[in-house]
Parts: structure tokens; sequence; C-alpha cells
């Protein structure tokens, strides 16, 4: 998934699933009903598996984010914050 999907899978997350408590819920809310309160009564499974970063890893969900609202990231093929090239951060920010 680019950057640019990961900036659909936050508006996903931001747009159905307003007012829960996601920080402890995380992506896992797009597959299991959340049930920490507030949960949603329009909540529906979302996605069938949580996608992986383009190295196998899962993504990083940040709420509050670093540079939004909410965030959804990975830290590149090194498994690192930072760094350049394959090793460097990718989030939902990017176009």
């Amino acid at each position: 998934m680019a950057a640019g999907g990961l900036g659909a899978l936050r508006d996903l997350l931001r747009g159905f699933l307003a007012g829960v408590e996601l920080t402890l819920q995380g992506l896992q809310a797009l597959l299991t009903k959340p049930t920490n309160p507030p949960v949603p009564t329009n909540w529906k499974t979302y996605l069938d598996k949580l996608p992986q970063d383009p190295w196998g890893q899962p993504y990083i969900f940040l709420n509050p984010g670093i540079k939004g609202e909410v965030d959804v990231m990975s830290y590149g093929a090194d498994g690192q914050a930072g760094g350049e090239g394959r090793n460097a951060d990718i989030g939902s920010w990017q176009p």
C-alpha cells in the first residue's frame, strides 16, 4: 500500500469510526467491533484483514497523529524511525 493508500485508510478510520477510542482499539477496530465505549451503532467489518506495509510489517496507527489528527505509517524497510531511501518513513500525510 503506497503512502496515498495510507491516506485512504486514515480517512476510513476517521470517517466511519469517529468518536470511538481508537487509541485502544487501533486498526483492529476495522476487523472486530470495538468494545470500549462509545461503541458505534453503525459498525460493520470494513476489512477482511489488516494490510501490511511493503516489508511485511503491520502499519503503525497514531491517534493523535504526528502530522495530522490521525496518522497511519510505516518505518520503512529497516523498521526504525527516520532513515533515507528504502528505510525512510512513509505515512498517510504524504501524497
